[in-house]
């Protein structure tokens, strides 16, 4: 009979983060001394529903961290307003409360643009980068169409309908991350998505499509990674490709998939990403030439 190791086996809890509020993270402690990695999920899903079928891998490396973001499964309240500059400021006083004076920022989708504000605030925090199916800017995007042709009127309506204000983001989950044709899976997914509010996953979409790192994303200069999915179907593979090229010295790999492969073929997610996060690790130095490009 396998025995598990208790250091990859992922564990939850919630955390109080001081003046912020409360959310719930997972957890794996990884072999001692490891690098940590803090996983950023995407726009209306959570951190189990992002990152769920692949941290256990990821900690057999990597002590691994994964925390639901403000208005998203059990994330601190977004208040008035959702701003990814207040997602990436909960992130690093997680950071402080867990006593991690350094980290990946692994970032997927919306995730990724959390995880380039990181840099942009909290550079002394971050020891590498890796950014997955994400791009520096959402225009031309699926989700900059989407906010620009259907949200407008779907904040207007949850402003006048008190019956709209009880619905979930699982009606826009299909659309944020692409097809999952398993039955299983998609019923799991459906229900991750019913732990955001309608109205908190279109407010993270508007704050996401206004988004744009193109004017200082080649300041980076840490070590650096990006994944692109090549099938994406929600994040151009050319914006993702045009990150990656704008970014000193990042490694590119790639997967063949499209934008909700972390829940539907994590398999093939979880090789490029332990890839792309070894390759970031202090002590390894600045890719100098990409890899899988």
């Amino acid at each position: 009979m396998q025995v598990l190791d208790e250091a990859t086996v992922p564990v939850t809890r919630l955390v109080e983060l001081p003046g912020r509020g409360v959310t719930r993270m997972w957890e794996c402690a990884g072999p001692p001394g490891a690098e940590t990695l803090m996983l950023i999920h995407g726009v209306a899903c959570t951190a189990e529903l992002n990152w769920g079928r692949v941290i256990a891998v990821l900690g057999r490396h990597f002590r691994v961290v994964a925390a639901d973001l403000r208005g998203h499964g059990d994330g601190i309240s977004s208040g008035s307003r959702f701003r990814l500059e207040d997602c990436a400021d909960d992130i690093a006083a997680l950071a402080e409360v867990l006593s991690t004076s350094k980290f990946v920022a692994v970032g997927y989708s919306m995730g990724g643009l959390v995880a380039q504000l990181l840099y942009r605030r909290h550079p002394s925090l971050l020891s590498g980068l890796v950014l997955c199916s994400t791009t520096g800017t959402v225009l031309n995007s699926a989700l900059e169409k989407l906010a620009a042709l259907a949200l407008p009127a779907t904040s207007m309506a949850l402003r006048w309908n008190p019956f709209l204000r009880l619905a979930t983001a699982e009606l826009l989950g299909p659309t944020l991350l692409g097809p999952i044709d398993d039955p299983d899976i998609a019923s799991w997914a459906r229900a991750q998505w019913r732990r955001t509010t309608l109205a908190d996953a279109v407010a993270a979409v508007q704050a996401a499509s206004d988004f744009s790192s193109d004017g200082w994303i080649g300041q980076v200069d840490i070590p650096s990674a990006v994944v692109v999915t090549t099938k994406d179907s929600v994040v151009p593979v050319s914006c993702q490709r045009e990150l990656a090229a704008m970014i000193p010295g990042a490694s590119v790999y790639e997967v063949d998939a499209d934008h909700a492969v972390c829940i539907t073929a994590p398999q093939l997610l979880v090789t490029a990403l332990l890839e792309a996060c070894w390759s970031v690790r202090p002590g390894h130095g600045r890719p100098l030439a990409s890899a899988g490009a």
